[in-house]
Parts: structure tokens; C-alpha cells; sequence
């Protein structure tokens, strides 16, 4: 097969249509220019220049050979230059997962950040509760995840990036029952619809926590996996429910949303996670970015 350097010295020569001129245009002398043409025409199978004393030109081998040599130049050096830029970080892709909350909140932010600051490089975005997250995290499917709190695992650092409170949905047909700054009290014997153990676990044991602390027990009417089914139902007027800050910009028609007062300020805490050896380029660029973009995390700068 021929080489890049045996396409680029036949380029030169078709172009000029002269040796002497070709072979200072490439740096080199004749003989070592003519060598490679000679090689290359060899493994075409053709000759791809008629040569005479006075006068070079293409043969039709040549002339068709030209553009497709021509393009495999181009495509050689954009490949190089790709590959240069991947290393830097400045193109490539960059697949992140998020929650719902983190979708309706956070995530414009995040996605801002990587067009202004990666204009080149290609996101890739999957909407996912943590744990999936944090499979696709293990498995490699995905470079940062921003996800709730979870258990050590051995190969992903995760990191604080921020933390919100928890608010009240309150059906807006029953707002007047309740006070403008209620209380984790205040949702004793009311209906009430608490997050899934199951799919919607760290909100479950975060607000059984703030219950068990004070001992107020709700009456709980059903049990939900994601905070915007919830919401629906607080509009149905099922009950009330306690859902990220972050749910108040989803704007439910006929749902009240109230600031909530717990034992825990900013107990919702949405971290930053991603593997240990993720060696992609343009992740370690972004974790820079977002180190100075949440000043008050402990983002690797």
C-alpha cells in the first residue's frame, strides 16, 4: 500500500507539472522525489506521470488518480488535527447524565458552560435517576453524572457541587389551609404523597428522616418515583408533597409551591460524579470550568 508521503510528493508534481519546482516546494532533491512517484506508481499498478526531457504531465491513470490523492491529503491532515485537538480537550464528546430536578434546574447552566467554553466538542446528554447513573458511570456509557448522594464506590469520585431546600406543593385549592411558612408539623394526619423507597430513595429517606426526627407522621396517600408525577397529583389534589426547590420552575397550573422549614437547611444535595481513570480530555477541561463556576464545591482544579 502507499504512503502519505508518496501521495503528497505526486500532488506536488501534478500541480507544478515539474520536478525541479515540486522538489523545492517538499524541501527535498530530484532523485528522492522521483524514487517516490516511482514507488508509488508501483503500487497503483500504473504510471501516473509521462516524463520527457522537456515536459511533465498526468497520464489518465494521473488525471484520475489526482482528486482522490488530493482528498486523501485533506482528510489525513484533518484527522491529525482532530486527533491534536481530542488531546487538548478542545473537541471530542462528552456524555453526562442528570436527573429530572437537575434537568429543569442545573442543567442549562451546565449545558451553557460546555458551548461556551467547548464550542468543539459534541454533548451527549441522558436523563437518569442516580442509580442508572452510576452504572452508566462504571460501565464507561457516561463521563460525569450529577446525581444524589449514594454509597461509596470504590472507582468514582463524587463531589458536592450544591444544595437546595426542600419546598411544599400544596394544591391551590387548599392553600388557605395552610400557613405561608409551614412546617414539618404542619403535615401531620394530612394527606400526603411520599417519594418511592424504590425508585425515589434518597428523597424517601431524606424527608423519613426530617418525620422520624420530630415525629410527625402524614397520612401517606401514595408513594411516587419522580417529583413531576408527584406534582400532577398535588394538581389532582391527591395531597401535598414535599419536592426539590428546583420543581417550583416546573410552574404546575393549580399547585402552590411554599418555602418549607426542616431540622436540615439545603438538605438537598446534588453531587458531581465520574470515574477515577476517565481519561477523556475534554471531561478534565469541563471539571476546571465547573471547579470555578461553583466556587464553593470541592471540584478538582
Amino acid at each position: 500500500m502507499f504512503e502519505i508521503s508518496q501521495l503528497r510528493c505526486f500532488v506536488a508534481v501534478a500541480e507544478e507539472l515539474h520536478f525541479n519546482r515540486a522538489a523545492e516546494r517538499l524541501n527535498m532533491t530530484q532523485p528522492p522525489l522521483s524514487r517516490q512517484i516511482r514507488l508509488l506508481e508501483h503500487h497503483v499498478g500504473a504510471p501516473l506521470l509521462s516524463r520527457t526531457s522537456r515536459k511533465v504531465r498526468l497520464t489518465a491513470a494521473g488525471r484520475s488518480f489526482l482528486p482522490d490523492a488530493t482528498r486523501l491529503l485533506r482528510l489525513a491532515q484533518e484527522a491529525a488535527a482532530t486527533a491534536r485537538r481530542v488531546a487538548q480537550g478542545e473537541a471530542g464528546t462528552l456524555a453526562i447524565g442528570f436527573t429530572a430536578a437537575t434537568g429543569y434546574s442545573l442543567l442549562p447552566e451546565l449545558v451553557g458552560l460546555v458551548r461556551e467554553h467547548l464550542p468543539g466538542v459534541t454533548l451527549t446528554m441522558k436523563e437518569m435517576v442516580s442509580s442508572q447513573q452510576l452504572e452508566a458511570l462504571a460501565t464507561g456509557q457516561l463521563d460525569l453524572g450529577f446525581v444524589r448522594p449514594h454509597v461509596h464506590h470504590p472507582e468514582l469520585e463524587s463531589i458536592e457541587l450544591l444544595r437546595e431546600d426542600l419546598v411544599l406543593a400544596i394544591p391551590e385549592g387548599d392553600a388557605a389551609d395552610w400557613p405561608k411558612h409551614p412546617t414539618v408539623a404542619d403535615l401531620h394526619g394530612k394527606p400526603f404523597l411520599q417519594f418511592s423507597p424504590f425508585e425515589g430513595l434518597y428523597f424517601h429517606n431524606l424527608i423519613a428522616r426530617e418525620l422520624d426526627d420530630t415525629g410527625v407522621i402524614p397520612n401517606v396517600v401514595e408513594y411516587v418515583p419522580q417529583f413531576h408525577t408527584m406534582l400532577a397529583l398535588v394538581k389532582a389534589g391527591v395531597g401535598v408533597a414535599l419536592v426539590p426547590e428546583a420543581a417550583a420552575q416546573l410552574h404546575f397550573e393549580h399547585t402552590v409551591i411554599r418555602p418549607f422549614k426542616t431540622r436540615r437547611p439545603k438538605s438537598v444535595v446534588t453531587n458531581c460524579s465520574f470515574r477515577y481513570d476517565n481519561d477523556n480530555p475534554s471531561l478534565r477541561i469541563y471539571l476546571e470550568i465547573l471547579a470555578k463556576q461553583f466556587s464553593n464545591s470541592s471540584l478538582p482544579a
